[in-house]
Order: C-alpha cells, then structure tokens, then sequence
C-alpha cells in the first residue's frame, strides 16, 4: 500500500485553497490544533481509532522529499481510519523514518487504536513545518487508501512534526462523511 509510483501533488495553502469554496472544509483543513481534539469534541466523545496498517515501507516520492530521505529509504508507515459514532471521517497516514525510531520514539510503532495527536500534542518539545494541501479525486491511485467509497473529491493536509528531534510526516485526508452533518 505505499505505492512508490504514486504520487500526491501538495501545495502551500494559499495557492490549493483559492479554489476550494467550502468554509467548513476549509477549517479542518487550516486548523493547526490538535485534529484528535477536535474530532473528540466534534463528535460528542464518540471518537475511536482503527488501524489500517503499520509496517516497514517505502513511502512515495513525495513523502520522502518532505522529510529530505534518500530515494527509495525506509519508514514505519501507519495507516488509520479515524471515527466518529462508528462512521469514518478521517484516513491518516503516517510516515516514521527509521531513524527516527530511537529513545521514546520507539513507542510510537506500538500506539495501536490509540491516536498519535495525543502523543503529539501533549510534548511541550514537539514543533510543527508549515501544512501543505492537497486534494484527491476519486481517480487518482491514491483515493483507494481513504477506504472511502463515493465519488467526491476528498481534501488533505500534511505536516512534517519535529518531536525530540526527530522527524515524522502525518497526512491527514477529511472524508465527505465528516462535513454531513446528518450523519453524526
């Protein structure tokens, strides 16, 4: 699932956001808090995670020029679907380099159903590069991963974090199902 051939094409904020014209989506995607805070509040406590994978990989071109690796390095690579009230709405994905993986950031390949942000969030020492966007359509090679199964095109945002030193890439895909608010 780390599809090396595929590739994602992120952007600055300012320049992918001038086409986007739904303010709700447009605040997930710029909020720089904690995205499990939020979610937990937005959801009424009714928030869980299920892991989709985690293992050694290789990420896509353009994960590894965002954490600056050597072509074709590898990386713990952990994929979750975030819920609300039991639906879906977020796919992340996680880039951990290998050698990123020293001291306590070893426990991060053992979080399971628990969500990073609160790992993240909760050191003072963690620092976050600015957040790049970009959207997916339903054909591009990507969209398989979301699990999502419309049509729709799905926005995401990443950020390289910066924690004890080390780095780690966190991608972050809304669903459509989190801006339907029938349905939570």
């Amino acid at each position: 699932m780390s599809g090396y051939h595929t590739r994602l094409h992120w952007c600055k904020k300012s320049h992918c956001l001038s086409r986007l014209h739904n303010l709700q989506i447009k605040s997930w995607l710029l909020d720089s808090g904690s995205l499990t805070a939020r979610l937990i509040n937005h959801c009424n406590g009714q928030f869980s995670v299920k892991v989709l994978s985690s293992r050694r990989a290789t990420p896509t071109p353009d994960e590894i020029s965002a954490l600056g690796l050597r072509p074709r390095s590898h990386a713990i690579i952990r994929q979750v679907l975030l819920y609300c009230d039991d639906r879906p709405v977020v796919y992340a994905r996680t880039i951990i380099p290998v050698s990123s993986l020293r001291g306590t950031l070893r426990g991060l390949v053992l979080l399971g159903n628990r969500p990073l942000g609160a790992v993240l969030f909760a050191d003072n020492s963690m620092r976050r590069k600015p957040m790049e966007i970009t959207s997916l359509k339903p054909s591009h090679r990507c969209y398989a991963w979301t699990q999502y199964q419309g049509n729709e095109i799905i926005w995401g945002r990443r950020s390289v974090f910066i924690l004890k030193g080390q780095q780690l890439l966190v991608s972050e895909f809304f669903l459509p199902e989190l801006f339907d608010s029938n349905n939570l």
